[in-house]
């Protein structure tokens, strides 16, 4: 992964095991995002469901991540290191989660996806697509209805790791969000961004 680009990052459980089994599954997914991914990635969206998650971000410039995680600037900060974090990230969450529902081996499937994100045309389809996610997948039956996706944050004005202003800047306001997300969304994206 390289600096300074956005990517779609998302995985999935191992066979029909779920990742998140109860409210603390997910918070505590959260909790773990933010210690271990936030010092290295600006986070535009996100969608924790059952058995996998979606994420849109932005990879920090080496600066930054030097600065968050108060490195000195002679230590490598290299895509390897980028990668090895999200790996802590799966595997810290993995052992808390094996802990907590006594089971064993990997939870997550063995390498994450990640697409490059190219254009702004694709990256708010995207946010469309991480929202609708629940709805797709039967959970839901609107994007305001599923406790566990960045959607409610664009809404807030409560405190967020979201960069929230950016997001709405491009979607020219709340009004701009609102109508994006009461479009229907292209089910041909479904089949282009999980392949």
């Amino acid at each position: 992964m390289d600096f300074s680009e956005y990517y779609h990052i998302y995985n999935h459980s191992n066979g029909n095991e779920n990742l998140f089994l109860n409210v603390g599954n997910y918070s505590f997914f959260l909790k773990k995002y933010a210690e271990h991914i936030h010092p290295i990635c600006q986070t535009y969206a996100y969608c924790l469901m059952p058995n996998h998650f979606h994420l849109l971000v932005k990879i920090r410039d080496k600066e930054e991540i030097q600065d968050s995680l108060n490195l000195d600037s002679k230590e490598d900060i290299s895509p390897k290191m980028i990668s090895k974090r999200f790996s802590n990230f799966f595997s810290s969450y993995t052992q808390a989660f094996n802990k907590m529902h006594n089971r064993r081996g990997s939870l997550f499937m063995k390498n994450f996806k990640r697409k490059l994100v190219l254009t702004d045309f694709y990256f708010i389809n995207l946010i469309q697509y991480i929202h609708y996610n629940p709805v797709h997948h039967g959970f839901t039956k609107s994007v305001d209805e599923w406790e566990w996706s960045s959607y409610l944050s664009f809404l807030s004005n409560k405190k967020t790791l979201l960069e929230r202003e950016i997001v709405l800047e491009w979607m020219n306001g709340i009004d701009g969000y609102l109508r994006l997300h009461c479009q229907e969304v292209d089910k041909s994206l479904f089949a282009e961004l999980e392949s």
